[in-house]
């Protein structure tokens, strides 16, 4: 489980997040939204130890990663997968390199072991002979499932996405619903994922946090989403803004 304890981020004078305070169900996938600017992407970032909290703690099963050095911290890090926006993938490496990269890096596998676990992920996404091509020669959708297969390439108990449904179509966006969902289920980790992506919420969200104006203004599941069971004027309008 990941608990986040009155957390605050300014940058200079700008107050970011003030008091967040959550936890995120284990084995299940978590979603984090709210408008552009609202504060999710920062959260996102402090959750991975991209940037260190002003105040308060950031537990990952009762190992506080604030109060962690470089190399506790490093050894959690191993256990976090991500997937970013715009996927961060090397144009200049093979499908196989990408995947393969973190585990140069952090394991001490052998190129024989490294292919066999490149080859095992790209099957998890449903990618099966890839191997050899270059990101420029694939589709937006495959782009977002390499991601994937290179976040849960080292043996991950926390994967975090930062909207994977972005500048896809409706269709594609559903297919990484559903990795997303089956990934969760079948590697037992803890999933949070920022979206904007309302079909995403309503049909993944076992459990939905609302960031508004830096601060946690509404927590519930994809049944009261869809069920519109919320009192919450700022949610509703994002609700139908959504839309």
């Amino acid at each position: 489980m990941i608990i986040v304890d009155s957390l605050y981020k300014s940058f200079g004078e700008k107050h970011i997040l003030q008091d967040i305070n959550l936890s995120f169900d284990k084995g299940k996938p978590n979603l984090v939204i709210g408008a552009s600017g609202s504060g999710k992407s920062v959260l996102l970032k402090c959750l991975v130890g991209l940037l260190t909290p002003d105040t308060g703690r950031v537990v990952y099963d009762g190992e506080n990663m604030v109060d962690l050095d470089y190399k506790e911290r490093q050894v959690l890090r191993k256990k976090i997968g991500m997937l970013f926006q715009n996927n961060a993938l090397f144009d200049s490496l093979t499908v196989e390199e990408n995947i393969e990269f973190p585990l140069k890096m952090f394991s001490e596998m052998s190129k024989e072991e490294r292919l066999h676990r490149v080859n095992e992920c790209l099957a998890k996404v449903n990618l099966i002979n890839s191997n050899k091509k270059f990101p420029a020669e694939i589709s937006g959708g495959m782009k977002k499932r390499v991601g994937i297969a290179r976040a849960i390439a080292l043996p991950i108990k926390y994967l975090f996405c930062d909207e994977p449904n972005s500048g896809l179509d409706p269709l594609t966006s559903r297919v990484i619903d559903e990795l997303l969902v089956q990934l969760t289920q079948d590697l037992n980790i803890t999933t949070i994922i920022n979206s904007h992506d309302m079909k995403t919420v309503s049909d993944i969200g076992d459990k939905i946090v609302f960031i508004h104006q830096g601060q946690v203004w509404w927590e519930g599941s994809k049944k009261d989403i869809s069920k519109r069971n919320f009192d919450n004027e700022e949610l509703e309008n994002f609700f139908k803004a959504s839309f």
